[in-house]
């Protein structure tokens, strides 16, 4: 693997410069990293998005990026149609990579990246960034030691209003930008991740229903969905129900699981991070987010009673995968491997939606790596 010298620091590069890019780049300061080149849709929104977010200096493209011998890891921002070409671009350059999710818009093209990055020798990262919320990691740990029992259902969730109204739109309803999915895609593969990371189960089956509630956007036709639902089997045996809407008012970023075991059961809402509800037959209680909880690994990074956020987990994924590029293995650090395994999902969801039908997550994807063998690497 091609790691980053440990007497210099990280060189971050960002292809993209929305939200995410501010985001991202956060993340990166607080990582220690020196912020060399971002790269937008036109040059000068590169020099704007430069000086906005506090990077070195606007560069004209992707590849430029890329090249520059000072950027060891270049962070793809783009909209999620762009990501193949801009992640291979890094690639191409022997890059460490994290890309946001969907790593890409089919499964072919998310298996292409991650073959590409294990030929090239470098990490490439997926910020499903959830994972790295100290509550989370104590449910996980809960689960593993078998403190809750046998876990039989997960009932979960992911809700949103921000695409509520018709007039409500984004680059993400447009199929050509966004992908054939966009709430499930987009949201969706958070919520499954995070089932499957905390469980320590794969989604083996599932039957969906999906819905696109406008079939206008701000006078664009709409084809990908507003509402996803779920039953789905993981490999345990346990059975599942999930819904995922981009249109349920006033529910702004309501992640939420909650996992029944034979002895217990665990409940985590994102929009309350710092809580974890554990549940019992005869009593039922708040555990609140500690730094000696089992699990926590060292990602509470202040004391009890002062609360963490998204920023602070997205600033934990990001120095995880700084410091795996450096040749350290971090525990639970969302990998391609992951965005693969997320894609295959969606791929399942879409065409259980399509057809009426169970489908196995791995077989739905069959049809398209026959049809879109991997492409050559670097």
């Amino acid at each position: 693997m091609t790691g980053i010298d440990s007497d210099r620091r990280t060189g971050a590069g960002f292809i993209g410069a929305g939200f995410m890019a501010a985001v991202h780049s956060r993340a990166a300061r607080a990582a220690g990293a020196r912020l060399v080149a971002v790269a937008s849709s036109a040059p000068e929104r590169s020099r704007a998005a430069a000086l906005q977010l506090g990077i070195e200096k606007g560069v004209d493209d992707a590849a430029s990026v890329a090249a520059n011998p000072d950027v060891t890891v270049v962070h793809v921002c783009t909209p999620n149609a762009q990501h193949l070409a801009d992640t291979m671009t890094a690639l191409t350059q022997r890059k460490h990579v994290i890309c946001e999710k969907p790593l890409a818009t089919t499964v072919a093209d998310a298996m292409t990246l991650a073959a590409a990055a294990d030929s090239a020798g470098v990490v490439g990262a997926v910020p499903f960034i959830y994972r790295y919320h100290p509550t989370v990691r104590h449910a996980r740990a809960l689960i593993a030691s078998g403190e809750i029992g046998r876990v039989l259902t997960v009932d979960a969730s992911y809700l949103q209003d921000w695409l509520l109204a018709e007039g409500d739109t984004n680059w993400r309803a447009d199929t050509a930008s966004g992908g054939q999915s966009r709430a499930f895609a987009d949201i969706g593969s958070h919520l499954c991740d995070l089932i499957e990371f905390v469980t320590g189960s794969s989604i083996v089956s599932l039957s969906a229903r999906t819905k696109t509630v406008h079939a206008e956007r701000g006078g664009a036709r709409v084809t990908n969905e507003d509402i996803a639902a779920l039953i789905v089997e993981l490999d345990s045996g346990a059975l599942g129900t999930l819904l995922v809407s981009q249109v349920a008012p006033g529910r702004k970023n309501a992640l939420v699981f909650e996992i029944h075991g034979s002895e217990q059961s665990v409940r985590f809402a994102q929009e309350r991070p710092e809580e974890l509800w554990i549940g019992a037959r005869e009593s039922s209680r708040i555990l609140l987010r500690s730094p000696d909880a089992p699990g926590d690994r060292g990602l509470s990074i202040v004391p009890d009673g002062h609360p963490m956020g998204y920023q602070d987990a997205f600033n934990a994924f990001v120095a995880d995968a700084y410091a795996a590029a450096g040749g350290a293995f971090p525990d639970g650090l969302p990998t391609f491997q992951d965005g693969v395994r997320a894609a295959h999902v969606t791929a399942a969801v879409l065409q259980s939606a399509q057809t009426g039908e169970w489908v196995s997550v791995l077989s739905a994807s069959r049809p398209e790596q026959d049809d879109n063998t991997l492409r050559s690497t670097l």
